[in-house]
């Protein structure tokens, strides 16, 4: 299914012009419409009631408004011309951030996202959890690192694992991968199992380039841990995008990716489509 609708999420406050450079390119190339969302939790009401805290809270709101319509105005400014169409969708509220733009994300095709800016024990109302995200959009998300203005497209990877997951997110990939000038599927495999999956990544490339998309296989043999030599693999290969699959185990609170821990695929040098 080709990307006809774009959903950008911006940071309030933050720097987002890399993350619209490379919406708008996109945009431009599925011929799509773009929709901009922005989100913020006030501060709590721990003292309502009183006059003071009702003052606080609506210079709170008014600060938040002036955000947000600070953040409506760099979209539009940055994308008119270059989408379909634009659409502008906020909110100011005390549930999570990450569940009102997975909500939202019912009406695009792909999310597009800057990494988790994180928190603090002070202050997390800007922050949107983009593991949970990831977890309950039940779409793809694009992750582009802040210093990154262009997803060139010149080598894509597809992380393998032989998981759902991973199954799930070359299909989403799709769009993407095919603009790209070369794809190399990629898995990190122990050498006493680098015979079968070699097998199976011919499966993979076989599939995808019956979708059009030529493709070769890769499987590297290490016995470090999964993430340090699939980090590696890339840089040295010049990887402009990672497809890879996401999955967490929600009750323990730990988050893993196909075996790669978060601080490659949610903090990443380079851009990396997830799908869950």
């Amino acid at each position: 299914m080709p990307c006809k609708t774009l959903m950008v999420h911006l940071e309030l406050n933050g720097g987002n012009e890399g993350l619209l450079k490379i919406t708008g390119d996109l945009a431009e190339q599925f011929q799509a419409k773009v929709i901009g969302i922005a989100a913020c939790q006030p501060i709590p009401p721990m003292y309502e009631g009183t006059m003071v805290a009702n003052q606080i809270l609506a210079q709170d709101r008014a600060e938040i408004a002036k955000e947000l319509a600070t953040a409506e105005a760099q979209f539009r400014t940055a994308l008119t011309g270059r989408a379909i169409a634009l659409e502008w969708r906020t909110s100011i509220t005390y549930a999570s951030l990450a569940d009102f733009i997975a909500e939202e994300a019912r009406a695009a095709d792909l999310i597009i996202t800057g990494r988790d800016i994180g928190g603090s024990l002070l202050d997390n109302t800007h922050r949107v959890h983009i593991g949970d995200l990831v977890m309950g959009a039940g779409k793809p998300v694009l992750i582009v690192p802040r210093g990154i203005s262009a997803l060139p497209m010149d080598h894509v990877f597809v992380g393998w694992k032989e998981t759902r997951e991973a199954r799930r997110a070359a299909a989403d990939a799709l769009p993407l991968l095919t603009k790209a000038k070369h794809v190399t599927v990629l898995e990190v495999t122990s050498s006493e199992e680098a015979a079968k999956v070699r097998a199976r990544l011919g499966d993979v490339v076989t599939c995808l380039d019956w979708h059009g998309v030529p493709a070769d296989a890769l499987a590297v043999s290490s016995e470090r841990p999964d993430r340090n030599a699939l980090r590696q693999a890339l840089r040295d290969r010049k990887c402009d995008l990672l497809v890879a699959g996401a999955y967490g185990h929600s009750r323990i609170g730990e988050w893993v990716f196909g075996g790669v821990t978060q601080d490659l695929l949610l903090d990443p040098d380079f851009c990396v489509l997830i799908s869950h």
